[in-house]
């Protein structure tokens, strides 16, 4: 009996040996998990953990998700600096996207300052056409406002009784040589006629034909354009009456408006860049010439004087302008302005570098012709992103976005921080291609079309083993399947870019392959 009782007690050992070392070999899926994440790792530093179901999520230290009944998986940087980790694209991914890149560069950059203002006549080139006595218009050459005239052009012929009168005098004394010895009273009267306004041609003319005429004519004192016409043909002008206004346009004012908060930043000679609507991609450049003294009650504002040459007579008085004031200038680093996303708390570039792209948060300045000044942040020779940054920085924050925004291209995979590496040796995702797995059922619902399973990693989709549900698209195949069941099952992504199981059944050759999985 002895002997019995020792043999027993000898083979319960055994088999609690033996039970013991099962359980060793059999780890929880927490505790694999945590000890595959920290082997895989091996050197490399663990930036924090995440959920793949929720990346947007990070966590600072392993364990079980709060969304899912899954555990949290760790992200690496990719050498130990977390500033070179990054999201891989595909060169086909860039090109789909229409990324565009240009270089950093030297600009010049100045103190800017900006107003609108309106073309106007230079007033120091106004000429006012009169007659200096009463008289009727017998006819005029230039009729209407905007006629060209030039210097010396006669303009109008002029009726007037005192000029008549005094011409007749003057023919009076022309044969009176013994009275008049010393042509005094000749040249007094000359002079009056051309006082009266007769010019030395048509008094030479009148002496040598001994008549008088009973027209004289008006000249245009400087070339320009009729900006004023002041009495038509016949009609009658009275003493120091203005028969016209001419102006020359082959120099023109702009009269800038500068509000009162810029004004202490103007100064004379203060370069300025004129742009105007109808001259389309041309810049007239001129210098601030006068600061009027009195601000604009109406408007607060400042009026600025710049005079600008206008040899094409391109420049016509009406014309509103745009104008930019540029005081001392300095070379800066400048980039795209379309290039610099903002946040509202800070400033960011995406950077071509040479494994991919990295997101730089920069310090601007000043911003002109399109480009702005960079203080901080990048170096001279830099490519920067200038088209499809905000999708780049999207993807550098939440991964996967760039996945969805490109069906065809399955090469992006997720490793850690802000850069994005591109891998021509990643596997292309076709659309016959479809995510396959393997699994156990837990539960089922075929009133909701619904099975629980608990399945193995997806390589495809980046999931660890994890235990889910799935919505499956035919219910009748669920009908064929029980609880414990080994399954292999076939997954696409719907409209709400959720995947679903379009095709499952029994799979008896992973029966006994589904060691990590626990439901």
């Amino acid at each position: 009996m002895k002997n019995a009782l020792v043999t027993i007690s000898l083979i319960l050992l055994i088999l609690a040996g033996c039970s013991k070392k099962d359980a060793g070999t059999e780890p929880t899926l927490q505790k694999s998990e945590s000890s595959k994440a920290i082997l895989e790792g091996g050197s490399k530093k663990v930036l924090y953990w995440y959920d793949p179901m929720s990346p947007a999520q990070k966590f600072d230290k392993p364990g079980k998700s709060p969304f899912m009944d899954m555990q949290l998986v760790a992200k690496y940087a990719t050498d130990g600096n977390a500033e070179n980790a990054g999201v891989a694209i595909s060169s086909q991914t860039v090109q789909n996207l229409g990324i565009r890149f240009e270089k950093v560069g030297m600009k010049s950059f100045g103190e800017l300052l900006a107003a609108v203002g309106r073309i106007e006549p230079d007033e120091r080139r106004i000429s006012v056409v009169q007659t200096r006595t009463p008289g009727f218009v017998e006819r005029l050459t230039v009729r209407a406002v905007g006629d060209p005239v030039s210097k010396g052009q006669k303009v109008a012929e002029i009726y007037a009784p005192e000029i008549l009168a005094a011409q007749q005098e003057y023919l009076a004394l022309l044969p009176l040589s013994q009275i008049d010895t010393d042509n005094t009273l000749k040249q007094a009267a000359r002079s009056r006629l051309k006082l009266l306004g007769m010019s030395e041609g048509e008094v030479d003319g009148i002496t040598k034909s001994n008549k008088p005429s009973a027209r004289f004519g008006v000249y245009a004192p400087a070339s320009g354009v009729v900006t004023a016409l002041g009495v038509r043909e016949g009609g009658q002008l009275m003493s120091g009456a203005s028969l016209m206004q001419l102006s020359d346009l082959s120099n023109v004012w702009l009269i800038a408006e500068v509000p009162e908060r810029d004004t202490a930043r103007l100064k004379l000679g203060l370069l300025a860049e004129v742009r105007l609507e109808s001259i389309p991609g041309e810049i007239f450049k001129g210098k601030v010439s006068y600061l009027y003294p009195t601000l604009n009650d109406a408007s607060r504002s400042l009026q600025v004087r710049i005079e600008l040459p206008n040899k094409n007579y391109q420049l016509r008085p009406g014309m509103y302008a745009n104008i930019s004031f540029t005081g001392q200038t300095h070379e800066a680093l400048a980039i795209p302005t379309e290039s610099v996303i903002e946040t509202g708390k800070r400033k960011v570039v995406i950077v071509k570098s040479q494994n991919g792209y990295r997101t730089v948060e920069v310090v601007t300045g000043q911003e002109r012709d399109s480009h702005i000044e960079v203080l901080k942040g990048i170096s001279e020779g830099e490519e920067v992103v200038t088209s499809g940054q905000f999708l780049i920085d999207s993807e550098a924050s939440l991964s996967g976005v760039l996945a969805r925004l490109s069906k065809q291209d399955a090469s992006i995979i997720v490793t850690n921080g802000p850069e994005i590496v591109a891998d021509e040796k990643l596997p292309q995702k076709t659309a016959k291609s479809r995510p396959k797995g393997y699994g156990k059922v837990v539960g089922i619902d075929l009133k909701r079309s619904k099975v629980t399973l608990a399945h193995e990693a997806i390589a495809q989709l980046n999931w660890p083993a994890m235990t889910m549900d799935f919505s499956a698209t035919d219910p009748k195949q669920l009908a064929k399947l029980k609880v414990n069941d080994t399954v292999e099952f076939h997954l696409k992504d719907d409209a709400q870019e959720e995947y679903v199981i379009v095709q499952i059944e029994k799979s008896a050759d992973k029966k006994n392959g589904l060691k990590r999985v626990q439901p």
